[in-house]
């Protein structure tokens, strides 16, 4: 089996170091590639996760254990001293003594299409002496010694139940149905990190450009604030219309703090998906190196199906969910079998009156034995295994349902993101021409202004209009990005857009 191994790589286009040319110290300039590298590299997610396709190997490994052999040795020595007997008259017959030493092995697994065996070899020696009385009357000693020994191998093959598919080959088949689904799974956490990151390096972009729209509304509300003082005291305006100003001016720096706060939490977001010590950036500004653009995308709604149906982690994990119910329910179809085996074995005996002459018969090969035969086990009237397999046979039809499902889900998810990016398109170029008529209501209202022609109120919220035309103008083109982001997303081709390339070695 391979040894499991993570290697992320990004393709294209050159990285380079992290710039920082012309910008403070505390500010890092980071590119959307680079922001994806030190994701791949440091995101704690990604790295957790990367250790669950290694547990799911090992355990497929140790599956395997069950082809492994056992090998059995052992040894003994006995030895045994019996009592003297005391005969009639007072004659005194001492008692017997004998040793016995015996040494056993086997060998015996299993292979993987069910057949068991079992190697087996023994030999034992009895060695001793006995005292008896011959018919004249004299004490003698009796030797005695005797040995055997064999050699064997028993096989059993089963013919029905666990013929083709058994609980090991279950346990083997589902554990790499498993690692593949661990390896879709890690795939999954990561297009969703990078996807994640991607919608929020355009959110911090956009953030960035907010906290300049209203820059410029506060400065065009003290610019405001400081004619209408001018205008107050020549009196040209009355009074009312200073303090109208300088409200707009607060609000407008109120509108400005808010901004730089949603900006830090922005980039906040940002380091937690990039970085695995927080600490080392928790004062360092990031400043993105793009811009939010338009670019022109032509959408076919059947080719984004096709490869959110093709390419979808989800997906192909619900249908290794499919595979492995039909495992389970292939297994649970095999034990509603009655179990059929046939066995045999074979070898040889080797005896003599020593350890030596039973070993020297055993390799002449001259005393053969056997057995064959078979035997058949029927379970009534089987109830286990039936509802078993009934109920593997409604886990399969489930999973084919959570299938069709799921193809269905991305569908409309697809279908409504190509509808949302369209619409995010079209929102650009309409707020673009928005905040250009805008910009040039607010110069003609402020000539008007000048002349006497117009009121301060007016302007104020000619400015409130350009702000808002402003912000609606950058928030339509994250959107945008965001929608094609997340069309990626959906069809799973995050990786493949990016130029990532995860493989599983």
């Amino acid at each position: 089996m391979r040894l499991l191994m993570m290697s992320l790589v990004l393709v294209g286009g050159s990285l380079g170091a992290l710039a920082q040319t012309n910008a403070p110290a505390e500010v890092r300039t980071l590119s959307m590639q680079d922001c994806i590298l030190m994701a791949l590299q440091h995101n704690l997610d990604l790295q957790i996760d990367r250790y669950n396709p290694v547990f799911s190997l090992y355990a497929l490994r140790g599956d395997y254990g069950v082809y492994d052999p056992s090998l059995f040795l052992s040894g003994q020595q006995n030895h045994n001293e019996a009592g003297s007997q005391l005969l009639g008259g007072g004659f005194f017959v001492p008692g017997s003594t004998t040793d016995d030493t015996s040494f056993n092995g086997s060998l015996g697994g299993q292979t993987p299409w069910g057949m068991t065996y079992n190697l087996q070899g023994n030999a034992s020696d009895t060695t001793g002496q006995s005292f008896g009385v011959d018919t004249n009357g004299t004490l003698q000693a009796r030797p005695f010694g005797n040995s055997s020994g064999s050699a064997s191998v028993n096989v059993v093959q089963p013919l029905l139940k666990n013929l083709w598919i058994d609980s090991a080959r279950l346990n083997i088949r589902v554990a790499k149905n498993r690692l593949q689904y661990s390896e879709l799974a890690l795939k999954l956490q990561i297009m969703q990190t990078v996807a994640a990151l991607e919608q929020s390096y355009y959110d911090l972009i956009y953030d960035r450009e907010n906290v300049v729209v209203q820059q410029k509304a506060v400065q065009l509300a003290e610019q405001l604030v400081v004619e209408n003082k001018k205008r107050v005291e020549v009196g040209a305006l009355a009074p009312l219309d200073e303090q109208q100003a300088e409200a707009q001016a607060a609000s407008s720096q109120a509108t400005l703090i808010a901004a730089k706060s949603t900006l830090a939490i922005q980039e906040h977001l940002v380091k937690q998906l990039i970085l695995d010590k927080y600490s080392e950036w928790a004062d360092t500004q990031l400043q993105p190196s793009e811009t939010l653009t338009a670019p022109r995308q032509f959408f076919s709604l059947q080719d984004s199906w096709s490869k959110g149906l093709a390419q979808r982690p989800e997906l192909l994990q619900a249908k290794l969910d499919l595979e492995r119910a039909g495992i389970q329910l292939k297994f649970a179809y095999n034990q509603l079998y009655p179990e059929l085996d046939v066995f045999a074995t074979f070898g040889y005996n080797g005896s003599g009156g020593v350890f030596s002459e039973s070993l020297g018969d055993l390799q002449t090969l001259n005393r053969p034995f056997y057995v064959a035969g078979g035997r058949i086990t029927i379970p009534l009237p089987n109830t286990a295994a039936r509802n078993s397999y009934k109920s593997s046979k409604a886990s399969r039809q489930q999973a084919v349902l959570s299938v069709k499902k799921m193809e269905r889900d991305i569908m409309v998810q697809i279908d409504n993101d190509i509808k949302q990016a369209q619409s995010s398109y079209q929102q650009v170029a309409a707020t673009k021409a928005a905040r250009e008529y805008a910009a040039a209501a607010l110069d003609a209202e402020q000539k008007k202004l000048e002349s006497g022609k117009s009121t301060t109120y007016t302007v104020l919220q000619m400015q409130r209009d350009l702000t808002t035309a402003r912000g609606n103008e950058i928030l339509a083109l994250d959107n945008y990005n965001k929608a094609l982001s997340q069309l990626s997303f959906d069809e799973g081709s995050t990786l493949q857009r990016l130029s990532i390339n995860v493989e599983v070695k």
